[in-house]
């Protein structure tokens, strides 16, 4: 994705939970520039007046979950707030259990290896294994991405209940990052019951040119979703069909990591 700032997976959060709501959406932006960044900057893309913005800086930088560099006037994620995202991701996210499985897949294939949750709508990459010839792409463990243009998130959505499924679609920017890109809720819906059927989603060069993938998603035995796992690669180094052959690959692990999800509760899971 060849953007500076991924702005468009924080906006709707600011403010609608009145002053945590609007500190929260303060880190998300934060956070979404990828490096320190000035007051002026986080200025032009906050929805508050500056007075508020500088406020909120103030507090977050207080508290611990920002850090400020007075040398240079940015402002960056604070310790604080590594130490909970430290803990997120080892109570919270499927990364710890996932983590032999992603290896035993990643040797197999020799491709990018991603591993994904959903995140409001939005896709959360939790963990990555690099190729055996790294390709650049925006995917890092971490980062926020958009669902509806994206393997893992295809893969996720297809599988939520028509409630979630709707809501989750309602957030989706549908933006065209290439020409590949599906920006019409209805014909998302379509691919979407076709990935349920088969059991697996693709990207087709929908969030970055170059770059593809196929991805299933991690179902719990009540067919929750928890999470999703893609084989990514560029087009110079082979077709889609090129890929497909890693999908008995791909479904040894999205099964082996649903199988000890049985021993493991998800943090608002109440079935197996």
């Amino acid at each position: 994705m060849n953007i500076q700032t991924d702005t468009s997976t924080v906006t709707g959060r600011d403010g609608s939970d009145g002053t945590v709501g609007k500190a929260l959406g303060v880190l998300d932006r934060v956070a979404a520039f990828g490096r320190p960044v000035r007051f002026t900057e986080l200025l032009e893309v906050s929805p508050f007046p500056k007075a508020t913005l500088y406020r909120l800086l103030q507090t977050l930088t207080k508290q611990g979950m920002l850090g400020f560099d007075p040398e240079r006037g940015t402002y960056v994620p604070g310790l604080r707030l590594v130490r909970m995202a430290h803990a997120a991701w080892a109570q919270s996210s499927l990364a710890p259990i996932a983590r032999s499985h992603l290896d035993r897949l990643s040797r197999a294939v020799g491709e990018t290896v991603h591993l994904a949750q959903l995140d409001g709508g939005h896709v959360l990459y939790v963990d990555k294994r690099n190729a055996v010839r790294p390709v650049p792409m925006y995917s890092e463990a971490g980062k926020i991405g958009p669902a509806y243009c994206t393997g893992v998130g295809k893969a996720m959505l297809a599988f939520l209940p028509e409630a979630e499924r709707e809501a989750a679609l309602v957030q989706q920017s549908w933006h065209r990052f290439t020409p590949n890109t599906l920006t019409d809720a209805d014909a998302m819906r379509a691919e979407l019951d076709v990935i349920r059927t088969e059991g697996n989603a693709f990207d087709r060069e929908e969030h970055e040119p170059g770059i593809h993938c196929i991805a299933m998603p991690v179902l719990s035995q009540g067919g929750r979703v928890l999470g999703a796992v893609s084989v990514t690669s560029s087009t110079d180094r082979g077709t889609l069909e090129n890929l497909k052959r890693h999908l008995p690959h791909l479904r040894q692990a999205v099964d082996r990591i649903a199988g000890e999800v049985r021993d493991w509760r998800f943090p608002d899971q109440t079935e197996g």
